[in-house]
């Protein structure tokens, strides 16, 4: 069943904190819900239904939905990690259009930073995952696990770290315009080369910033959006999938994005040259370089060239990317970073971003998210949305 212009977002909000030693992980959940209903002209009492991930405590959409005083008619839990919030909308948007819900609550809130977590620690799994036994005792991280495909990429297509850094260049370019961004310094290409080498070829400034907070969203049928005091921002298209080891046929070079890309631009009805504005999951540089090629935005391997020279800097380049800095500089709330790619997304077709990093006349914007390893497996989600 198509999406296409059957639920709308109503509210979005995006926590200002990025360290918060004084809230537990429910009470930032709570404190984005109220937020993105706030935004939408919405209360608790208007929510049937209710979306979340592995970052709520306890036991999920139990524990937090009674938390928030929530009798949801409908539930989702769908976890894949920074994915799982594009997901989330997708699902909100199929469950409005078959009836199940009106209004739906998604939520995201974590404190990564004041736990000390990083991308350079020993990854935490649960004991029971199928890969533990034979990827552990390697020592794995998330950063060298991007690093392995930022080299492949780098062998098989000639890109180079000089390239790679103009994506800082450009994050760090918008987020000098967000009073909430950890990192707003402008940076150049030499700044990002000169920073410590992480995992090569990932230096410092290629990775993200780890930061608490969070945001929500809140998803509506179309009568609802039609009634608030709000731009009303369809959702016109979006895709979902796992791409894993493939049985050991690994290619790093690509990305699940490859998938959900073009089943987002189907059910849109619209194609790449369409999209005005482009958030994407940005954990790393790597990351950003990866799904523009397979979100057919350049050829694979021709990403390199695509964003060098300010290629996605808003009002100098061709595709503007990440307004409010994204994970680079902005924030990467519970170490999930694909709510506040919807919420910027939202921003810019309702005209609200930062003057000086709003797109003009923004009618169409796609958000990209993913979640897991790149290198070995990972979930992905692209939403197409539309301002009405």
């Amino acid at each position: 069943m198509s999406i296409r212009r059957k639920a709308c977002i109503a509210g979005a909000y995006e926590h200002p904190t990025r360290k918060a030693p004084d809230k537990t992980i429910a009470q930032l959940h709570a404190e984005v819900a109220r937020g993105a209903l706030a935004d939408a002209g919405l209360t608790l009492a208007d929510v049937d239904a209710y979306f979340c991930a592995g970052d709520a405590p306890g036991l999920g959409a139990n524990s937090m939905a009674d938390y928030l005083g929530l009798t949801p008619r409908h539930i989702d839990t769908t976890d894949t990690g920074g994915s799982a919030y594009l997901i989330h909308v997708s699902h909100a948007a199929q469950a409005i259009a078959d009836g199940r819900c009106r209004v739906a609550l998604i939520t995201l809130a974590g404190r990564p930073r004041r736990e000390g977590s990083s991308g350079v620690g020993t990854r935490m799994v649960t004991p029971t995952t199928p890969d533990v036994p034979f990827e552990m005792p390697y020592g794995p991280v998330t950063v060298n696990n991007y690093a392995l495909a930022a080299a492949r990429h780098m062998h098989e297509y000639g890109t180079t770290s000089e390239q790679l850094a103009w994506i800082k260049v450009a994050a760090a370019a918008h987020a000098q315009h967000n009073p909430n961004a950890m990192l707003r310094e402008a940076v150049t290409v030499e700044d990002v080369l000169a920073s410590p080498m992480i995992a090569d070829p990932l230096h410092k400034l290629d990775c993200c910033v780890v930061s608490d907070g969070g945001g929500a969203l809140v998803v509506v049928h179309p009568d609802i959006a039609k009634s608030l005091k709000r731009p009303v921002v369809n959702v016109l298209g979006a895709g979902e999938a796992i791409k894993g080891t493939l049985n050991g046929h690994v290619d790093l070079t690509w990305s699940a994005a490859a998938l959900t890309g073009p089943a987002a631009f189907a059910e849109a009805g619209v194609k790449p040259a369409d999209i005005q504005y482009a958030s994407i999951y940005d954990s790393f540089t790597i990351s950003v370089l990866i799904a523009l090629e397979d979100l057919g935005f350049c050829k694979k391997g021709e990403g390199g060239r695509f964003v060098e020279d300010g290629g996605l800097i808003s009002g100098v380049g061709r595709l503007p990317f990440n307004t409010d800095g994204g994970g680079l500089c902005n924030n990467h709330p519970a170490n999930r970073g694909g709510m506040t790619k919807v919420i910027e997304a939202v921003r810019q077709l309702r005209g609200e971003a930062h003057p000086k990093v709003q797109v003009p006349n923004c009618t169409l914007a796609l958000a990209h998210g993913m979640g897991g390893l790149l290198s070995t497996r990972h979930g992905s989600a692209t939403l197409i949305l539309e301002r009405a």
